[in-house]
């Protein structure tokens, strides 16, 4: 049995237009949520998702413009979702740009990292239960570039890597049992979605762009099918601890690698005790 329900709540998901951001949307209204706004900057497809989902579950989505690069967007969506639902119980940091290029990485980094840490700080002000909310999850998105090292997206790869640290730094105890906000982060691998078509224009500079789409065909890497990173996000939700962190790869099931996780905290905490 579950341990926590996904029946009767309230989701946010920035870049839920399209991609694993739909997909999540849809996983979630199967299972019983209440309602779900999708923030994405990209209305025309945002509205065209939201009217297919509201088809199918009777007018439970909501399709909200939001560049998250922007705090002023972030703060208009955050305002015109709660009007219309009054409550958010569950966000999901899902919005993400893998571009390294020199155009691309400053706005890649502020929706990546900065509008990440926007919502979260805003959903720990609407959720905490010891000022008046009603507790609830975050879900911040990292990615598996956080646990190998990734030379051809090292600015992406940094900004995934500060999520995964921003949440363990966040939910050391006692952050839950005061606040009841659970927040989980899942390191997606390589899904066969948009986010990771034409990898040669990805790169800080073209030769490692290239090098980057070469090493995809070298290296055998298997790219999940949409449907297990889903299943994966479902059982993380159900069963994932507060500050829990799980890997969703390779089709295999989600994994809880928190475990291993703690035990490099705990071995650079130990090198520099006194």
């Amino acid at each position: 049995m579950a341990k926590w329900e996904i029946q009767g709540k309230t989701f946010l998901i920035t870049g839920g237009a399209s991609g694993m951001g739909a997909l999540y949307a849809e996983a979630y209204l199967k299972n019983g949520a209440k309602s779900v706004a999708l923030l994405d900057i990209a209305v025309e497809t945002g509205k065209a998702t939201a009217e297919r989902l509201n088809k199918t579950f009777d007018n439970k989505v909501i399709f909200v413009k939001c560049d998250v690069s922007k705090e002023e967007d972030i703060v208009s969506a955050w305002d015109a979702v709660l009007a219309q639902f009054k409550q958010i119980d569950v966000i999901v940091n899902n919005a993400g740009i893998m571009v390294d290029a020199p155009n691309v990485w400053r706005t890649a980094s502020d929706v990546n990292w900065q509008g990440l840490v926007s919502f979260t700080l805003k959903g720990i002000s609407h959720m905490r239960k010891d000022e008046g909310g009603a507790g609830g999850t975050i879900i911040n998105i990292a990615s598996t570039v956080t646990l190998v090292k990734t030379p051809a997206l090292p600015i992406y790869s940094g900004s995934k890597m500060a999520v995964l640290h921003f949440g363990q730094c966040l939910t050391v105890a006692p952050f839950y049992d005061v606040t009841g906000i659970r927040v989980l982060t899942k390191c997606l691998g390589a899904t066969d979605t948009p986010l990771l078509q034409n990898l040669e224009v990805r790169g800080y500079d073209p030769k490692v762009g290239k090098a980057l789409a070469d090493s995809v065909v070298t290296d055998g890497v298997i790219f999940q099918k949409p449907e297990s990173a889903v299943a994966a996000s479902l059982y993380m939700f159900e069963n994932g601890a507060p500050g829990s962190i799980w890997l969703a790869d390779n089709n295999k099931p989600a994994k809880d690698i928190t475990p291993i996780i703690d035990s490099v905290y705990a071995t650079f905490e130990k090198l520099m005790m006194p």
